[in-house]
């Protein structure tokens, strides 16, 4: 009976620091969710910088197009993956919206219940979410779905919306693996 009064522990403890660097990778796939977010945000300000400088010029120089014909196509598919990789670094930042009014107010186990209730609903959302997109992209794919506009394969954008949804959903997991090992559920420090 005293070795495994002595074993329980040890396995408790490498599980639990399995489930840490677990969680660490996540964070460090949060953060390059983020980076990604950024660098599509950054496209999409340039290409409407130069969207509008083409416009500019056009009314001087003659024969410069009046605009850059994928300019509105891109922006959406730059849109829609910006809001997508911003989406695991901003959770786990703590920069979601939230009620504070009632998370004030709540006693610290009410307030652990509500947090693992809404990540647990998340993560079922964002879980749905990445499968049909995953889905959709496939589909996409598979009958070589092209934009009108550019002839763009449009299983790329739908895939990166899909790897976006992904990373969040491991974010929210991660997020009810950190209320289960009483771990700080957000973490200012990732955006430093």
């Amino acid at each position: 009976m005293e070795h495994i009064d002595t074993v329980a522990p040890v396995a408790s403890s490498k599980g639990r620091a399995f489930v840490k660097k677990t969680l660490n990778a996540i964070d460090l796939l949060a953060r390059l969710d983020g980076w990604l977010g950024a660098l599509c945000l950054l496209l999409l300000c340039l290409l409407m910088i130069a969207g509008i400088v083409v416009r500019t010029l056009s009314a001087v120089v003659s024969w410069l197009p009046r605009d850059i014909p994928i300019a509105w196509e891109y922006s959406s598919y730059l849109m829609a993956v910006t809001f997508t990789f911003g989406a695991a670094l901003t959770l786990r930042a703590g920069g979601h919206i939230r009620v504070r009014v009632l998370l004030s107010n709540a006693s610290p186990a009410v307030l652990k219940l509500l947090e693992g209730l809404s990540a647990a609903a998340g993560f079922a959302f964002a879980t749905f979410f990445s499968i049909a997109m995953t889905h959709f992209s496939w589909q996409s794919f598979v009958t070589d779905e092209r934009s009108l506009a550019s002839s763009t394969p449009l299983w790329i954008p739908k895939a990166f919306v899909a790897f976006g949804a992904l990373l969040l959903a491991l974010q929210l997991l991660a997020r009810l693996g950190q209320l289960l090992l009483d771990e700080p559920v957000e973490d200012k420090n990732m955006i430093r």
